[in-house]
């Protein structure tokens, strides 16, 4: 995670491996820093990796529509729904991405930043 924007290539990358496209509020942070990883061990990814990310705990399959933006270095994911720029952010565990069982953490990503 840098205290930098994300660079246009690693921006780029994303786009190319997040098919559904990049939320706009996720976008506008990483032109301000690329993710984030807070005292608590919240992570918002960073754009280099969040394609890794999604591939690897198979969001696209278990969790259509949505896109895993983070964890809390416990098991535990932060998801937005791709199509939605006001998009609540949802929490779930990372072994179960059913959206029936995800909880809403903030009702938009904007807040959850701020209470980060």
């Amino acid at each position: 995670m840098s205290a930098t924007a994300a660079t246009p290539a690693d921006v780029a990358r994303a786009r190319s491996e997040i098919p559904l496209g990049l939320p706009a509020p996720l976008l506008a942070l990483w032109n301000v820093r690329d993710g984030l990883l807070t005292g608590t061990g919240v992570a918002v990814y960073s754009a280099g990796c969040i394609g890794e990310r999604n591939t690897t705990h198979e969001v696209g399959q278990y969790a259509p529509g949505f896109i895993l933006i983070g964890d809390d270095s416990g098991g535990r994911g932060f998801l937005l729904r791709a199509d939605d720029p006001d998009s609540a952010v949802f929490s779930s565990d990372l072994g179960d991405l059913d959206p029936a069982d995800f909880d809403v953490e903030s009702t938009d990503f904007a807040s959850w930043i701020e209470s980060l």
